[in-house]
């Protein structure tokens, strides 16, 4: 383990990983539930405010204990990187067994899809979230939150192809950990197609939209972190997201229709 370790820490970890000793897995689990509460957080401003992060949570504490039982020191991963994926993943798989989309917002979501079919047939062109909303009766930042409420399970149905192949390599969203030994050719194809069309989903965007989406959701800072570097207001940012989630909506919907 590493050196920065405690005494403590590296006592607890000798204890478990030689004599699988109960009382040493209790107290690492309880040092490391902050990487439970931290991911939590992460996947939940994805997610709609109804979400209940007691679930996620209890989402993030299978993985740890997962990451605990299988955590071997000899792949050269830091157990909080190991720990991190297999969180992240956990969480993820509960929200894909769980129907966590609300009736109300799945409603929503199909008047906004239909409206966008035939304003697109009438316009010839993607209509924007302003003329979404007029046809709908809604407010736009109702039109743009409802698409932003509902992507996050398209984008696991996305995961969802990407992972078929080999049911053991289950990480979550991203957070594959690479094993050179482990990945099928199948697969490694599957993953590039995912990329590749990810890649291009993302040309629809412009600029800034494009920086706000790769800082938060690839360098994992939050709207206040980003508006800082780019000199604009939490809220500002908050509205660009949520334009650039709608130009995307559209996009990743296709592809998850190809699967």
């Amino acid at each position: 383990m590493s050196s920065k370790l405690s005494s403590l820490e590296k006592k607890l970890w000798n204890n478990w990983l030689t004599n699988k000793n109960n009382d040493a897995a209790n107290q690492l689990i309880e040092h490391y539930m902050y990487l439970v509460f931290f991911h939590t957080e992460r996947v939940a401003t994805h997610l709609p405010v109804n979400i209940n992060k007691d679930d996620l949570i209890s989402f993030g504490m299978v993985g740890l204990y997962d990451a605990l039982k299988k955590f071997e020191i000899n792949r050269g991963l830091k157990f909080d990187t190991y720990a991190a994926f297999r969180i992240r993943g956990a969480i993820i798989d509960g929200l894909r067994k769980e129907d966590w989309v609300p009736r109300s917002i799945r409603d929503k979501m199909k008047k906004i899809e239909e409206a966008s079919q035939k304003l697109e047939q009438q316009l010839q062109r993607q209509p924007t979230s302003e003329e979404i909303a007029k046809y709908v009766d809604m407010t736009v930042g109702e039109v743009e939150n409802v698409v932003k409420d509902t992507l996050f399970s398209f984008v696991m149905s996305i995961d969802e192809k990407g992972k078929r192949q080999d049911s053991d390599q289950n990480e979550g969203i991203g957070y594959s950990i690479p094993d050179k030994n482990g990945v099928q050719p199948e697969e490694k194809l599957i993953r590039r197609e995912l990329v590749k069309e990810l890649g291009d989903a993302l040309k629809v965007l412009n600029e800034k939209e494009q920086i706000i989406i790769s800082l938060f959701y690839h360098e994992e800072l939050t709207f206040t972190e980003i508006g800082k570097i780019l000199n604009l207001t939490t809220s500002r940012i908050s509205q660009i997201h949520k334009k650039a989630i709608f130009k995307l909506n559209k996009t990743l919907r296709k592809i998850t229709a190809h699967e």
